[in-house]
């Protein structure tokens, strides 16, 4: 029974990795490192190593995710007011 569930768990971290890396999109791909973090703390419980399990499930499910999700909305932010496009000037008109 128990290399039935290391192999179950090693199947879906193949899986959830090889999906992670041919994910196109960044938030997908956020979302997708969750699930390989949740399926790795899953594998490392399964071969008995709880404290690895526990440091997996916070730092690779919940904090990477995260802190990518927030970088990319940083990174992919427009201006919300013409008065902010950076090639404007003062009068609106285009800078050359």
């Amino acid at each position: 029974m128990n290399q039935w569930l290391i192999g179950v768990a090693v199947a879906f971290v193949v899986l959830a990795a090889t999906t992670a890396v041919l994910t196109r999109d960044p938030t997908r791909q956020a979302v997708v490192l969750s699930v390989l973090g949740l399926g790795l703390a899953v594998l490392f419980a399964v071969l008995q190593a709880p404290d690895v399990a526990l440091s997996q499930l916070a730092v690779g499910t919940a904090l990477t995710p995260l802190l990518i999700l927030l970088t990319v909305r940083k990174v992919t932010r427009r201006p919300t007011h013409p008065d902010d496009h950076p090639a404007t000037g003062d009068d609106g008109q285009e800078q050359k």
